[in-house]
C-alpha cells in the first residue's frame, strides 16, 4: 500500500459578487411601471394661515402609516404651492374621493390653474372642525391631520401627519381609482 502526502490547502473563500452597475430607471420608465399600480384618488386641502385662502391638490400618493398613533403620509412636489402651504400650516385635511368626483379630481390636478378660490367655487364642501381645511361633501371618508414631520425625498416632500379626526359617512360609495394615467371605476 502506498500513501501520498498532500500539504494542507488554505480554505477558499467564496467568490466575491460581481459589482452591481449603477443603474436607474428613467422617469418615463418609472412612471410607466408604477402606472400599473392602481391608487385611490384623494384631495389634500389646507387653509392658508397667512392669507386665509383655501387650497387643494389631487393626490394618489396618500397612505396610512400607523394605527398607534394614527399617522398618514402624503407626497407633495417639492417647491410647489402645496409644499409651501403645508410647511406654513399646522393642520390639513384629506378627502377620499368617490367615482362621482372625477371632474373635481381633474380640476385640482390641473397645471397652471388660475386660483384655488375658483377651484372651490362650485364645489360642495364644509370646513373641518379640527383642521379648518375644506372637506369635500360626499367624500368616501375624510381625515384631518396635524403635521408631525416633513421629510425631503428626491423631488418631493413626504408630509407625515397625525390623524386628529377621521369620518366615514354612511353609506360609503365607490372609490375613484387612478390607473395607467387615467381615472377608472371599479367594475
Amino acid at each position: 500500500m502506498r500513501y501520498v502526502y498532500s500539504a494542507p490547502q488554505p480554505p477558499t473563500s467564496p467568490a466575491a459578487p460581481a459589482p452591481v452597475a449603477e443603474a436607474g430607471a428613467t422617469p418615463e420608465e418609472f412612471r410607466a411601471a408604477l402606472g400599473q399600480l392602481a391608487a385611490g384618488v384623494s384631495l389634500v386641502t389646507v387653509h392658508d394661515p397667512e392669507d386665509g385662502e383655501d387650497a387643494g391638490m389631487t393626490a394618489t400618493s396618500f397612505l396610512s402609516v400607523s394605527l398607534e398613533p394614527p399617522l398618514v403620509l402624503v407626497s407633495v412636489r417639492e417647491d410647489s404651492r402645496m409644499d409651501e402651504l403645508l410647511a406654513r400650516a399646522e393642520t390639513w385635511a384629506v378627502s377620499l374621493l368617490a367615482e362621482e368626483h372625477r371632474t373635481l379630481a381633474s380640476r385640482f390636478a390641473m397645471k397652471g390653474r388660475l386660483s384655488d378660490r375658483l377651484l372651490f367655487a362650485d364645489t360642495a364642501w364644509h370646513r373641518g372642525p379640527h383642521s379648518g381645511a375644506p372637506l369635500i361633501d360626499g367624500a368616501l371618508a375624510t381625515v384631518e391631520c396635524r403635521t408631525e414631520q416633513r421629510i425631503p425625498a428626491g423631488d418631493h416632500t413626504l408630509v407625515l401627519g397625525r390623524v386628529l379626526a377621521a369620518q366615514v359617512p354612511a353609506p360609503a360609495g365607490r372609490p375613484l381609482v387612478y390607473l395607467r394615467a387615467g381615472y377608472r371605476q371599479l367594475g
